[in-house]
């Protein structure tokens, strides 16, 4: 496992990206619970914190895609890091404003989230250009999916630590400086500098007149509403339960579970289709959530949370490799934003969903919510087997300034076009 880990960390340029990425998604991953912890401190409402941090993920579901086209189009620096620099002003103009004026809280903080870049999907894009076999890419996916669950859980860490050390507003601040400093060192660095997107045919659908990138986003919708009502149902149980410390042992259990899986998956190499393996690791993940819904005492439930993680990261990393198949060439940035953004919706979706749920049947039903809304993701596979199982073809499209305004063929494994 070290080892097939370590040959990507040792390929030069790669620990930069990775690290790179990391902390120019730091703003975003941490945006919810400082803008919470801002609006308490200013003495807002949770409602108000709430519809804050709704409208700041709306945006960013917005953003992503978007953006994602435009780096497609133009390059990475060209959109990232100018994207990096607007969504930090706007974030430090809400940390310096206040809540005094509610328009121009919402209206800052929607900036914020619609300019936040695509760094998520920009590095998923360079690594065929920074390692030399597919195979490595593949590791390098599953890896990617581990150090996301890294981030998301040192980041609120670092929000508490610059709130004890400074303030809400201060966090917010040096979150997004640090943010935009991670940006500038994945666009200055070499791979994205030359990264190109292959020629690309003029379409106002881009990446979605893809069918096959479309049911997997139709799947992914259904993983991340489930992800996002585990969220809800643990927040239930811990009031029964403990309180605040079970909710915090249980999220980060399905964290830990997730880095476990995450490692294995990636430490090995797998022959046969992608898709037919993504299918075969959803039906797991689905498998997985059905014990929460016998809510035992604290310490078997924390240990059930981490069997629910397990599968978590490898069916993202699975389905990378799957978008990678699937996006018409010149769109894999934006494809792999879609893939961000649908997850994410996803997961908001979760938490609405889950709220009336625990409301009306109780703790049990709220867990009962992930298994259900995983076996639909499953489903959905299923149903669109046949066409998941027809990746892009390649094709050749006529080269002009409309659609390959960088003059430069896009670096893939999947269509034999390596730059």
């Amino acid at each position: 496992m070290a080892t097939g880990y370590g040959e990507i960390l040792r390929a030069r340029h790669a620990v930069r990206l990775l690290v790179g990425t990391l902390v120019g998604r730091l703003p975003n991953a941490t945006a919810p619970i400082a803008m919470v912890l801002f609006v308490r401190d200013q003495g807002g409402t949770y409602s108000l914190a709430g519809a804050l941090a709704a409208v700041y993920g709306v945006a960013n579901a917005v953003g992503q895609p978007v953006l994602g086209r435009l780096i497609d189009l133009r390059g990475q620096p060209r959109v990232q890091l100018p994207a990096a620099v607007v969504s930090a002003l706007a974030m430090s103009w809400f940390a310096f404003a206040g809540t005094g004026s509610p328009a121009a809280a919402y209206g800052s903080v929607a900036l914020a989230g619609l300019f936040t870049p695509p760094l998520e999907g920009g590095l998923r894009a360079l690594w065929p250009s920074v390692l030399p076999r597919e195979e490595q890419v593949h590791v390098a996916y599953a890896m990617d999916a581990i150090a996301q669950e890294v981030m998301f859980t040192v980041g609120p860490l670092l929000v508490t630590l610059c709130v004890s050390l400074w303030s809400p507003g201060a966090a917010l601040v040096v979150l997004n400086v640090i943010g935009v400093l991670g940006a500038l060192s994945v666009v200055v660095s070499k791979p994205s500098r030359e990264w190109r997107s292959a020629p690309r045919e003029a379409h106002w659908l881009g990446a979605l007149r893809s069918p096959g990138l479309l049911a997997l986003l139709a799947a992914f919708l259904f993983i991340g509403l489930a992800l996002g009502s585990i969220t809800v149902a643990a927040v239930s149980y811990a009031d029964g339960h403990g309180g605040d410390a079970v909710y915090g042992w249980m999220m980060a259990a399905i964290g830990l579970g997730a880095l476990v899986g995450g490692a294995v998956y990636g430490a090995r190499q797998w022959s046969g289709a992608a898709e037919v393996r993504l299918r075969r690791l959803v039906a797991l993940l689905a498998l997985c959530y059905v014990p929460l819904t016998l809510v035992p005492g604290p310490v078997p439930m924390v240990l059930l949370t981490v069997v629910a993680g397990v599968f978590l990261a490898p069916a993202i990393a699975c389905a990378f490799i799957v978008v990678d198949r699937h996006a018409p060439r010149g769109t894999v940035t934006e494809a792999f934003s879609w893939l961000v953004t649908t997850f994410m919706v996803g997961a908001s979706a979760g938490t609405a969903v889950a709220g009336p749920v625990v409301e009306w049947g109780g703790t049990r039903w709220g867990f009962a919510v992930p298994g259900a809304t995983g076996t639909v993701a499953l489903l959905v596979l299923l149903a669109t087997a046949r066409v998941l199982a027809q990746p892009r073809t390649a094709g050749r499209v006529a080269l002009s300034s409309e659609n390959d305004p960088n003059r430069a063929v896009e670096p893939r494994f999947s269509s034999g076009d390596r730059a």
